[in-house]
This record gives structure tokens, sequence and C-alpha cells, in this order.
């Protein structure tokens, strides 16, 4: 598969994250019965091709784990998911724990004249 002529096939989005923060989304057509994978490798985000095998259940079309294998309909968005640095439970606790020592430090002690 990879890109088709213009009028001919369907055209996806193709979004990542290469970094917290940054985010990156391109156009790209394909032929009609093209695959996710195909979609991926004509984005050119596939560099090199090696990480074609640490991708399956990293990838999916609107915010759902989808195989590479899945042929895309005209208008899907392939997503490119990058793994979590930490757990988003952990990460809510050391928000919470940051907030509460925060607020402590600007509460007045109880030592106010009267």
């Amino acid at each position: 598969m990879g890109r088709a002529e213009p009028g001919s096939g369907l055209s996806v989005q193709v979004a990542w994250s290469p970094r917290p923060g940054v985010a990156e989304e391109t156009s790209v057509r394909l032929e009609a019965g093209a695959t996710l994978l195909d979609a991926l490798r004509a984005s050119g985000v596939l560099e090199p091709e090696a990480v074609v095998g640490a991708l399956q259940g990293s990838v999916g079309i609107w915010g759902r784990l989808r195989p590479l294998d899945v042929v895309l309909q005209p208008g899907d968005r392939v997503e490119l998911y990058r793994p979590l640095e930490i757990d988003p439970k952990e990460a809510r606790r050391r928000r919470q724990r940051r907030q509460r020592e925060a607020a402590a430090a600007l509460k007045p002690s109880g030592n106010r004249p009267r």
C-alpha cells in the first residue's frame, strides 16, 4: 500500500507525540483497503522500520487500541501512543500531596494575636 493518486482511495489523519507536551499530526492519502500499519508507514513516523514489532498494542484509531492489520475507513484518525512514564494513579497522588503541602505552607500559624 502507501500513498495513492489524488482523488482515489481514502484520506486519514496520523497523530503522535514524540515527547511530552508536543503533538504532531499529518494527513495521508492511501489506497482503499489500506491498514493501520500502511498509514503509519506513509506518514513517515516509522523510521526505522525495526519499530514495527514494538508498536503492537500502542496504536489505535480514535482513542481505541487496534491491531496493525485493521483496515482503515475514510476520515479515521490513526494514533501512535507513547508508553506511560508514570502510572496515572501515582501521578494523581503526587499532585495531591504537593497541593496539600503548598496549602499547609500558606496557612497562617495558630499563634495569632487577639
